[in-house]
């Protein structure tokens, strides 16, 4: 595992793939970054970091404990470190719950260099502008939501907020479609409009918003 200064904010890796963790490692550290790779959960809870600078990128998928176990874990020991959780397309539910606990945001396999990039920068940027950490005091605040935010879901018809809060439930079209007894075409239809309107470019990023505007889910 590579060390780092003391003071540097360091991008910790958590990942029981060797060939995903080395090529993710590779690439934050040609963006820059520095890194700390660990093959597992049990591997970085040994290691004691619990606040920044820096942020965490687990996957949600691991033996012994996932992504999500690992942020429960951390937050419940106080843990200040903003969280990313990279998840493949049917783990998206587990993702919006990981949201909901505190992560900064979910990128979806397979991601892009820039997709993953703007990630653990926003997970950065929480990091270095939280305040130092008390002890026991929980995850880190979340970030003061957007006004423009709040407008934006304002403008969202009725039948469109169903399917917002849907998502953010982390429904896949099909059960949004049996819960509001429409076809999946149409639920297909609305969910490009909340995009627009919502103006966000990736479901991590509606996600994201609508809960800092205060969007509860769809059961």
């Amino acid at each position: 595992m590579s060390q780092a200064p003391a003071q540097q904010a360091v991008v910790h890796i958590v990942d029981d793939d060797e060939a995903v963790r080395d090529s993710l490692a590779f690439l934050l550290e040609s963006a820059g970054h520095a890194v700390a790779a660990y093959p597992g959960a049990g591997a970085f809870l040994a290691a004691g970091v619990l606040a920044g600078p820096g942020c965490l990128v687990a996957d949600i998928r691991m033996p012994e404990m996932d992504g999500l176990a690992l942020q429960e874990r951390l937050n419940a020991l106080g843990s200040t470190l903003p969280v990313v959780i990279v998840t493949g397309h049917g783990d998206v539910p587990l993702a919006v719950r990981a949201m909901k606990a505190g992560a900064v945001d979910f990128v979806e396999k397979p991601f892009s260099e820039e997709a993953i990039l703007d990630a653990v920068g926003r997970a950065l940027e929480r990091s270095l502008a939280a305040p130092a950490p008390d002890t026991g005091l929980g995850p880190a605040p979340q970030p003061a939501a957007d006004p423009a935010l709040a407008e934006r879901v304002a403008a969202l018809t009725p039948r469109e907020r169903e399917v917002l809060e849907a998502l953010v439930a982390g429904h896949p079209n099909k059960v949004i479609a049996h819960l509001l007894g429409i076809s999946a075409r149409t639920v297909e239809i609305h969910r490009a409009r909340v995009m627009d309107k919502m103006q966000a470019r990736s479901l991590s990023q509606l996600v994201r918003d609508a809960l800092a505007a205060g969007v509860a889910g769809r059961a």
